[in-house]
């Protein structure tokens, strides 16, 4: 996985790193949807370094930023992503 950001993106828009990161945000979903330790998720999901002081900080605004692209940003999503195909 390319490197990621310490804090996934905040806001109402959908930025690059977000697209970057889609099938990031979706195994994030998918494995707490499944229940798993959120160790073990930044680890083998985000290579990250559980013992970094970030990591539980890291793992979990990037599962809220994947909450909020499938929830109330979707349609921003399903717009932006939309429009990065069709340039």
């Amino acid at each position: 996985m390319d490197s990621i950001d310490w804090r996934a993106p905040s806001g109402e828009k959908v930025v690059d790193y977000d697209r970057r990161n889609l099938a990031l945000y979706a195994a994030l979903l998918e494995a707490d949807d499944a229940g798993r330790d959120w160790r073990d998720a930044a680890a083998t999901l985000m290579q990250l370094d559980i013992a970094h002081e970030e990591a539980e900080t890291c793992w979990r605004s990037h599962l809220e930023r994947a909450r909020w692209i499938v929830g109330e940003g979707l349609a921003t999503a399903l717009v932006a992503f939309n429009a990065r195909m069709t340039q």
